[in-house]
């Protein structure tokens, strides 16, 4: 797997030069390029910005031998606690994580690429902790259903306001955005509802801080939209770093976007959020990968350009099914 990994590398950098951005030196003042240290964090599959610890960033494996939290700090790139959950049931694949209102936690185990057949998925509720230790602490458990059949999703959001939760599943020709109900209940199965399209292989999803913007990212792109009252506009296009991208979160003050991947010592860059975080239009699309579907190509650039993004597209396709068919059953 890693000599694959080592093509798709090559090949980006051969035919992508600008694709994503440089690495910096760490100052020590955090949200900025890092890279995660912890030997235990082998598939970061989410991340999302504290709300009270600054710098620090909470994420988690898609499978694990227990259900755990990492708070990672982005200065260091090295893991300041780990928060096990407790009463909820065996995970299975957990896909997201998004901090709420009131500094809550959310949790969503709700993957399902493994012939898209679970009746019901989980979403876990834990409030942020105070102080960043080892520490256990006990979650509510949430039965999700969807209104049209299983899905499979690594995208699961809380908006910063209203506090109501919303999963985008992962199709490639494109997904939707499902709300649910306006507060979750842990007596009987929440149901989500598809409200918007959402034009892209979805990996993950993230609020801006002000809840005003939706950040949606792929493998090979992304898409931020202004969230108009759930009424998704689309705004441009996200570049982001090649490889098995399978986060992305805003910094706790909107104005830098984290995005992260999975794979032991796995790399989170940060480059600068749509808009400059100040709720302006401007597009942070350019240089670098373009999002999956849509009209347009992204940014433009040369033929040369192009043919070389779908080369590597390719590669990591092959390598994307390669891991699928050798990830075990559950």
């Amino acid at each position: 797997m890693r000599a694959l990994w080592g093509v798709v590398g090559a090949c980006a950098l051969l035919v992508l030069t600008g694709a994503a951005p440089a690495a910096v030196a760490a100052d020590g003042k955090g949200d900025q390029n890092f890279t995660i240290e912890d030997s235990r964090i082998t598939e970061s599959s989410g991340l999302a910005a504290s709300h009270q610890h600054p710098g620090i960033y909470w994420t988690h494996n898609d499978q694990d031998t227990g259900s755990y939290l990492y708070a990672v700090d982005s200065g260091t790139g090295k893991t300041v606690a780990r928060v096990t959950l407790a009463g909820v049931g065996r995970q299975r694949d957990v896909e997201a994580v998004s901090i709420g209102p009131d500094n809550q936690i959310y949790v969503g185990d709700i993957g399902d690429n493994d012939g898209v057949s679970w009746p019901y998925v989980w979403i876990y509720q834990l409030p942020e902790p105070k102080e960043l230790k080892d520490q256990t602490i006990r979650a509510k458990q949430y039965v999700v259903k969807y209104t049209d059949g299983s899905r499979d999703a690594e995208s699961m959001i809380v908006h910063p306001k209203t506090g109501r939760v919303y999963i985008i599943d992962k199709q490639e020709d494109g997904g939707h955005l499902y709300e649910g109900p306006a507060q979750l209940s842990t007596s009987g199965a929440n149901i989500f509802k598809p409200v918007e399209p959402v034009d892209l292989w979805a990996t993950d999803a993230a609020f801006s801080p002000d809840g005003r913007h939706l950040a949606v990212r792929g493998y090979f792109g992304g898409i931020w939209y202004d969230w108009n009252g759930g009424d998704l506009k689309k705004e441009g296009r996200l570049s982001v770093p090649l490889g098995q991208g399978e986060s992305v979160s805003y910094s706790a003050d909107g104005t830098t976007l984290m995005l992260g991947s999975e794979g032991e010592g796995s790399e989170v860059v940060a480059q600068d959020a749509p808009g400059g975080g100040d709720g302006s239009s401007d597009s942070a699309s350019g240089g670098g990968s373009s999002a999956q579907g849509g009209d347009g190509d992204g940014g433009g650039g040369s033929g040369t350009v192009k043919v070389g993004a779908l080369a590597v597209a390719a590669v990591v396709a092959v390598v994307l099914g390669f891991r699928r068919l050798s990830r075990p059953r559950r």
